[in-house]
């Protein structure tokens, strides 16, 4: 049986922390996950959950987001095509205008704090 290739953000992944001169045991240690779990990701056998990603990210100096592009996923494509959320919290009838303007607001708060994790510089 083959072997699958790894996954691009695995490869990625793997390549950062050899550029960062870690070894896989002391990476996994400084993210907070098992040495065998990173392992599994790199090689593109499991897919890392957003909270470990993000604590690969930090680890790496980078965002999740430059990773995943690095990687050639798009973040911002839309997953499915349909009513935007706003048009759908606007036209709901269950909701009365202050419900409306805190899920929209909470909604814009969520949109936009990929943008600014993008834009700002690593500490």
């Amino acid at each position: 049986m083959a072997e699958e290739p790894p996954s691009a953000l695995g490869e990625i992944i793997r390549r950062q922390r050899e550029l960062s001169a870690m070894s896989m045991r002391q990476f996994s240690e400084l993210v907070g996950i098992s040495n065998p779990y990173l392992s599994q990701i790199e090689r593109g056998l499991r897919e890392p959950s957003e909270r470990v990603l993000e604590s690969i990210a930090t680890a790496l100096r980078t965002t999740s987001d430059a990773l995943y592009e690095q990687a050639g996923i798009d973040v911002d494509e839309p997953e499915a095509e349909g009513p935007s959320v706003p048009d759908a919290v606007k036209a709901d009838p269950r909701l009365n205008a202050a419900q409306r303007r805190a899920l929209l607001a909470v909604y814009q708060a969520f949109v936009e704090a990929p943008r600014r994790r993008r834009t700002a510089e690593p500490e």
